[in-house]
């Protein structure tokens, strides 16, 4: 076992327990960015000046009306930047706009001296604007070629040899919807001007660095000016890695030209209207089967909504390509990606990062053909499976380790969950109720872990022992909620071998640890975690031979266990505090600087080949769900899940973890249903859905009435931080499971055989409408072959009914168009 796996006796890490947050988020003493407003002398308060049309150019902004308001200080424009007007890392995202590019956009903010004289003023802003065409619907910006951006193309074996080795090729296309963050809390930011002119700012930021960088540029300064600092963020889920920056500058700008601390915090229908979302996507495909079943080629196509301006909509999409086989072996492949440009946000990292749209095309697929091949889904998929043994490789090159873990997960829930037996129960309960049906079904999950960009894959920490015996640790994650700091807590204990309670870690900054790297694509512990290994590590060797000396024993034979030193056959014993004392009066160093580069990695991103990732995380989750076939409503009854996560650092806080990971997932996919306004009115592209009166996000409501979520056991992951695997981002594609749950419900309703295409988001409405086309199959002389109308051919040129979507939504362009063509091999 590697080094950076082997744990040490008695390891804090891998015990569980509670959030180090907890106890202060559930009583209201944890602080927030805007928090601190209260504790800040003199702030004042920032408020955009939004245009509400989709595209534009400005041709006057008259800020002086705004100045006569009472309690305005000043109303910032671009011409106010002295350094460069750009808030993204693309020089695509202007601060200060000349031209409005979404329903929403900000052109100015006014400070005040209130929130309430800051938004009177923003009101009284004049803008004239020049409206020009807007592109607000995917569909109609691939129609008008409207694309920017990167274009890859991930292609292995030979595609067309594949295709003509086939059986049975279908084609198709799928759309699905883009999703809202809704973290608790909005975007916030606090910056101040020091004696010496150094910026501080307070953010609610995954990526302290990136801001400090970007907040640097706006003003003209030295990143050495510049200090950001994260307390804790109520939730972000990606978006608040690239977005926070242009609102940080904002508020770092208004403190440069007053003097004085400005605050930053958006009230929610300004967060939804002016940050971006995770993106939709478009997918165009054709695929073809063996007679067995077995994947021979996959050819498609898939285009990203990006918005406005490109943010990380190439990562995005890359990572969409490089997840599109989720457990699956594709052994001739094309995958084209592109990033369509629209009038809206600007889309963004979310929860997965473009894995889940990839993956989420290859399950719709599989859903949708197992019928027309006469399989059930399960088997199907069992059928795909990477294989271990096989010198099996992901399209774009990398080999799978540890494959077999993909069957062993789908068999643990299996047998976890009494899928057997549960599907004999359901079928008989089908036969007997004609209005209601249930469903249930099982996904597997593989997912990449690492930054897709090879130079993100780097972490810092700075850890401080006292004199007391006391230790402080600093790294560059931030928490979100997610427990990273409990478990940078747990890995600094155990690597020293001192109790838990020694050790105290303090807020991210980039004063005490520079050019960090976001907090994303789940590698926050793996980079944040070695680090501050690595840091204690070099504490600990000096550590050692001072006790050595004070022992009378070599340094190699010298333990530290829970807070005591010994050396091996001996008695005596030297306690830490003792020993850090003696370390300090003989000068050694009690403070180090940790550091973590990812090994094995290379990417070639021209030809889409390389090993971008450090290792895949695997897991599986069966769902059965009971749905009403008068009104298309649905209850999750129960969830089955195994996932992987190594030798966990904190088993509590992963499990719970898993839990939500699956329950955002599963309301991508079923719940939150994003509307804008596409029609030609005043209103054109304008969000909808901007409220949680209108956006349905999960609640208690919609959890499983059971839900079991097991660890895999003895899965120690080598090269890992002790042997652990990420968690953040692999269980969310574990909902899988309840939108195949749902379609397996729906065809209920049908024939034996019936393929249904289902949208995405599978609303009930979207469910109700997949029912109506099964009952239409089974009343089609062809019904058995797929609830739908669009007709395919057989390979004697004879046509049947074959899979076409039910329930196309027009306003969200989910559920599209297709067709499924079953060829025979010698057609």
């Amino acid at each position: 076992m590697s080094h950076l796996s082997q744990r040490p006796e008695k390891p804090v890490v891998g015990v569980s327990m509670p959030h180090e947050s907890a106890v202060q988020h559930v009583t209201g003493a944890a602080l927030y960015t805007d928090d601190l407003v209260h504790r800040t002398k003199d702030v004042l308060h920032a408020y955009p000046v939004q245009v509400m049309k989709a595209h534009g150019r400005i041709t006057r902004l008259h800020t002086g009306p705004a100045l006569a308001v009472p309690g305005v200080v000043r109303v910032l424009t671009g011409a106010d930047v002295p350094g460069v007007n750009d808030a993204g890392m693309k020089h695509d995202e202007p601060l200060f706009p000349e031209t409005v590019m979404f329903h929403g956009h900000a052109v100015a903010w006014v400070l005040g001296e209130t929130l309430e004289a800051a938004r009177l003023g923003a009101a009284a802003v004049e803008v004239d604007l020049d409206e020009q065409p807007s592109l607000i619907a995917l569909g109609d910006a691939i129609a008008a070629g409207s694309f920017h951006g990167a274009r890859p193309v991930m292609l292995t074996g030979d595609v067309d040899a594949g295709f003509a080795d086939s059986a049975h090729v279908f084609s198709g296309e799928f759309q699905f919807s883009d999703q809202e963050h809704f973290y608790l809390e909005t975007h916030a930011a606090l910056a101040l001007v020091d004696e010496n002119g150094q910026m501080f700012i307070q953010s609610s930021t995954q990526h302290p660095s990136e801001t400090q960088e970007i907040v640097a540029h706006v003003l003209g300064l030295h990143s050495h000016e510049v200090t950001v600092q994260c307390l804790r963020m109520g939730g972000g889920f990606g978006g608040k890695e690239m977005q926070p920056h242009g609102f940080a500058a904002v508020a770092a700008l208004g403190a440069r030209l007053t003097g004085r601390p400005v605050r930053v915090r958006l009230n929610r229908t300004q967060d939804l209207t002016m940050s971006g979302k995770r993106h939709g996507f478009h997918a165009e495909w054709r695929i073809g089967f063996d007679a067995e079943g077995r994947i021979q080629a996959l050819d498609a196509t898939l285009t990203a909504d990006g918005g406005w301006s490109l943010d990380l909509s190439e990562p995005v999409v890359a990572r969409a390509l490089c997840h599109i086989d989720n457990t699956y072996w594709i052994p001739n492949a094309r995958v084209a990606g592109r990033i369509a440009k629209t009038n809206k946000v600007s889309n963004t990292a979310f929860r997965g990062f473009g894995g889940p749209q990839g993956m989420l095309v290859i399950e719709d697929i599989m859903g949708r053909c197992a019928p027309l091949l006469g399989l059930d889904p399960m088997e199907l998929r069992e059928r795909n499976f990477y294989r271990p043994g096989q010198g099996q490789t992901t399209p774009y090159g990398q080999p799978v380790t540890h494959p077999e873990r993909i069957s062993t997960v789908w068999q643990q829930v299996c047998a976890d969950g009494g899928l057997a037996d549960r599907r004999r129960e359901i079928a008989a309960f089908n036969a007997t109720h004609p209005d209601t049906k249930r469903g249930l079904a099982i996904t597997g999950v593989k997912f990449g872990i690492s930054f897709n960009l090879t130079a993100f894959n780097q972490g810092g920490a700075l850890v401080l022992v006292y004199k007391d015996g006391s230790v402080l640790i600093n790294h560059g994650g931030t928490e979100m909620g997610q427990g990273l700091h409990t478990k940078m807590l747990q890995v600094a204990a155990t690597t020293l071998g001192i109790p838990l309670h020694k050790v105290r870690l303090a807020p991210t900054r980039t004063d005490k640890v520079p050019n960090t790297s976001a907090t994303a694509a789940s590698a926050g512990a793996d980079l944040n975690g070695a680090a501050v290994k690595n840091a204690c590590e070099q504490i600990r060797e000096r550590l050692l031979q001072v006790a050595g000396g004070r022992l009378g024993a070599n340094a190699s034979d010298v333990r530290i266990v829970e807070g005591v030193a010994r050396a091996l056959g001996s008695e005596t014993e030297l306690a830490w505090d003792e020993l850090v004392r003696t370390a300090y009066f003989q000068r050694v160093q009690l403070s180090a600087s940790g550091f973590y580069r990812t090994e094995g990695l290379h990417w070639d991103a021209k030809a889409f080949q390389g090993s971008p990732f450090k290792y895949f995380s695997y897991g599986a989750a069966a769902a059965e769900v009971e749905v009403d076939g008068f009104t298309g409503a649905y209850r999750i009854r129960r969830v089955d899940i195994v996932h992987d996560v190594g030798d966990s650092l904190s088993p509590m806080i992963d499990i719970g973890q898993v839990e939500g990971g699956f329950v955002q997932g599963a309301g991508w996919l079923t719940l939150e249903d994003m509307r804008w306004d596409t029609g030609d009115g005043p209103g054109r592209g304008r969000l909808l859905t901007q409220a949680a009166s209108t956006y349905k996000l999960p609640s208690f409501s919609e959890m499983p009435q059971e839900f079991h979520v097991r660890l895999l056991e003895n899965a120690t992951e080598e090269g890992a931080v002790y042997g652990s695997k990420a968690v953040g981002e692999p269980p969310l594609m574990l909902a899988f499971s309840v939108r195949e749950a749902l379609r397996q419900a729906a065809a209920a309703f049908g024939p034996a055989g019936v393929s249904v295409e289902l949208a995405s988001p599978a609303t009930p409405e979207a469910v109700y409408w997949a029912i109506e086309a099964s009952r239409r199959a089974a009343a089609s002389p062809d019904g058995q072959h797929g609830a739908g109308h669009t007709t395919g051919r057989h390979g004697d040129g004879s046509t049947a009914e074959a899979g076409s979507t039910a329930g196309a939504d027009s306003t969200t362009g989910t559920g599209a168009r297709a067709e499924a063509e079953a060829l025979s091999s010698s057609a």
